[in-house]
C-alpha cells in the first residue's frame, strides 16, 4: 500500500481486504489451457530427460476441479516402477505452512497471540543477541529475519540426532551478520521453535498430532505424514536421487523429525490438491470451513520485506514472506508459493487465488530447476505471458554451473598426489570440536584420515592429502560435497580444521579446534 493514496483510496482497498477477498469456489469446467492440454506431456518428459530427472508428480487445480494429477518417469532408474498420483515425495520447506496455518489458526481460536513474545511458550529462549530475545515474537519465529544467513546452522541441525529442544538451546549460539527484523536469511531452526510453541500453547498436542487433526484429516489427505522415518518401507515412494557430485545416483533418505516443523511432511500430489483446494477456497473444503478466512489470511500477509525491484527474467516485482509462504506478483496477480528441498527431492506449490490456480510439483532429483521452470512455464500459460520456454532458460546457467562444479573437484583430485603432509599422519588425529556443532573425531585409517561426527549417525568424511595443510573431503552421503580441509598447524601442533560442505545444506564453512 502506497502512503500517498488519498484517504478514501485507502479505505476502500481496505475494505477490499476485509471483505472481497475471500473466494467461494463453485465447481465450474475451467477453460482449456493450451499449453496443459497440448504441450504439457511433451515438456515434462523433454525436462526429465535434459535435467536427468527419474520421476517427476504434478497437480493443477483450476476453478475448483484438479485438472491435472499425473506421475511421469520412474521412481527408481532401471525398475518398471512408475510414477502417480500417489507416490510418495518429501515436500521439505513445503511444511512450513501447515506449521504457519496451524499457529495462525491457534491465534483465531485464542490459544495464543502471533505477537506474544516467544519466551511465553519457550522458557529460556534465547538469540545471540539480548535484545533480539527479549524482543523475538511467535511472528518472528517465522520471518526468517533473525538477521542470520540463509542455512546458518542447518550442517549441524540436518540429518543430525539432536532433538528439537537441543537445536532450539543452540539457535542462541547462531551470531547473525545482519541486523534482527531487518535482514532476511532463512532459518530452518526458527520453524522448529514455532513448532514448539503449539504442544505450549495447546496443553501438549504435538506439532505432528495438531497438524493431523486439524488439516490431514479434515481434508482426507489419508496418504500424507508428518514424519520421515521409515520413508523408504513405505509402498509406492519415490527414492532420493543427487548428480551434483557425480552421475546420477541415489541417495540416503533424509531423516530430519527433528526438523519435523520445518521440513518433515512426506506426501504426493493426490493430496496436496486438496490442501491446494483450501487455499483456493479461503480455507473451505468441499463446503467446510476448514481453516477461517482470518487465520488464512494471517498467514499470507507479509512477515518479511524480501524484494521491490522489478525481476530481469520474470514479471515480477516484489517478494515478501508471510508464516511458511511467500507472496509476489506475477503479470498482474499476486500469487503464493513455497519451495522445498531435501536431499534427493526438491518440489514446490504455488497458487493464485485471483485467477482460481493450484500447482504443486514434486521431483526425485535435487540437482536441477526443472521443477521451477515448470511452475513458471504454468503461470505463465495461465496469466497471459507470452512464450518463453523456461526450462531452456534456466538449463543454460545451469550447465554453466555445472561445468564450474566439476572442474572445482577436478582440481582438487589432481592435488592429490602421492607426497606425504609435513607432520605424520598420526598428528591429525584427535578429537576436535565446534561451539555450534559439537564433537568431531578424526582418526587414521591406512594412508587416509576418517572423520566422524557424533551428532550425525552413519555420517562420515575421508580426507586424502593434497598439499600444504590441505586434505580432500569426501563425504560419506555425497550430497554432502567434495571440499577442502584446512588444517591449522601452531607450533607444529595441529590446532584445528575448517570443514566445508555442499551449499544445498549451509554456506559458511565450520572451524573445529583440537582439543
Amino acid at each position: 500500500m502506497r502512503k500517498h493514496f488519498a484517504g478514501l483510496a485507502l479505505s476502500l482497498a481496505t475494505t477490499c481486504l476485509s471483505i472481497s477477498c475471500p473466494h467461494t469456489v463453485e465447481a465450474q469446467t475451467p477453460a482449456p489451457n493450451r499449453f496443459v492440454t497440448d504441450s504439457l506431456d511433451r515438456y515434462i518428459q523433454r525436462g526429465l530427460r535434459q535435467w536427468q530427472i527419474p520421476g517427476l508428480a504434478i497437480v493443477i487445480v483450476k476453478n475448483g476441479q484438479v485438472v491435472v494429477a499425473k506421475g511421469y518417469g520412474t521412481r527408481a532408474v532401471g525398475k518398471n516402477e512408475p510414477v502417480d498420483a500417489n507416490t510418495l515425495f518429501m515436500i521439505a520447506s513445503n511444511s512450513k505452512l501447515f506449521t504457519g496455518t496451524a499457529l495462525a489458526k491457534l491465534e483465531d481460536e485464542k490459544k495464543l497471540s502471533l505477537n506474544d513474545h516467544a519466551v511465553k511458550y519457550l522458557p529460556g529462549f534465547r538469540l545471540y543477541d539480548s535484545t533480539a530475545s527479549r524482543l523475538v515474537t511467535v511472528r518472528d519465529l517465522m520471518g526468517h529475519h533473525f538477521g542470520t544467513k540463509t542455512f546458518q546452522g542447518d550442517f549441524t541441525f540436518w540429518d543430525s540426532n539432536l532433538s528439537r529442544e537441543e537445536i532450539i538451546k543452540r539457535m542462541r549460539l547462531l551470531k547473525p551478520n545482519g541486523e534482527f527484523r531487518k535482514d532476511y536469511g532463512y532459518c530452518n531452526a526458527g520453524f522448529v521453535a514455532a513448532g514448539q510453541v503449539i504442544p505450549a500453547a495447546t496443553g501438549g498436542t504435538t506439532w505432528e498430532a495438531y497438524v493431523q487433526q486439524n488439516f490431514l484429516q479434515p481434508l482426507g489427505m489419508t496418504n500424507t505424514y508428518t514424519g520421515t522415518a521409515g520413508l523408504a518401507q513405505r509402498s509406492n515412494v519415490a527414492i532420493p536421487y543427487s548428480n551434483t557430485y557425480g552421475p546420477l545416483a541415489p541417495v540416503p533418505f533424509d531423516e530430519i523429525d527433528n526438523l519435523g516443523p520445518a521440513g518433515g511432511i512426506v506426501s504426493n500430489v493426490a493430496d496436496l490438491g486438496k490442501w491446494l483446494k483450501m487455499q483456493l477456497d479461503s480455507g473451505r473444503y468441499e463446503g467446510k470451513q476448514v481453516v477461517s478466512w482470518a487465520a488464512v489470511r494471517k498467514t499470507r500477509d507479509p512477515n518479511t520485506l524480501l524484494s521491490t525491484r522489478k525481476s530481469t527474467a520474470f514479471p515480477m516485482h516484489y517478494i515478501t514472506y508471510g508464516l511458511g509462504v511467500f507472496s509476489g506478483d506475477y503479470n498482474g496477480k499476486q500469487i503464493y508459493w513455497h519451495t522445498g528441498g531435501a536431499t534427493g527431492f526438491v518440489s514446490n506449490t504455488c497458487f493464485v487465488p485471483e485467477e482460481q490456480i493450484g500447482i504443486a510439483i514434486l521431483t526425485n532429483n535435487d540437482n536441477q530447476s526443472f521443477f521451477e521452470a515448470l511452475r513458471y512455464q504454468l503461470l505463465d500459460s495461465y496469466l497471459g505471458v507470452p512464450y518463453t520456454n523456461r526450462s531452456a532458460q534456466l538449463l543454460k546457467g545451469a550447465r554453466e554451473e555445472e561445468k564450474a562444479l566439476k572442474a572445482t573437484v577436478a582440481r582438487l583430485n589432481t592435488r592429490v598426489k602421492k607426497n606425504k603432509p609435513a607432520l605424520a599422519l598420526s598428528a591429525y588425529a584427535g578429537n576436535y570440536t565446534h561451539p555450534l556443532f559439537g564433537p568431531i573425531t578424526i582418526e587414521q585409517k591406512g594412508k587416509q584420515l576418517l572423520v566422524r561426527f557424533a551428532t550425525h549417525p552413519g555420517l562420515t568424511a575421508t580426507l586424502d592429502y593434497m598439499d600444504g595443510q590441505e586434505f580432500r573431503t569426501t563425504y560419506s552421503n555425497l550430497t554432502f560435497g567434495i571440499y577442502p580441509a584446512v588444517f591449522k598447524v601452531e607450533g607444529n601442533k595441529i590446532s584445528g580444521v575448517e570443514l566445508k560442505v555442499n551449499d544445498f545444506l549451509e554456506y559458511d564453512p565450520y572451524f573445529f579446534t583440537k582439543g
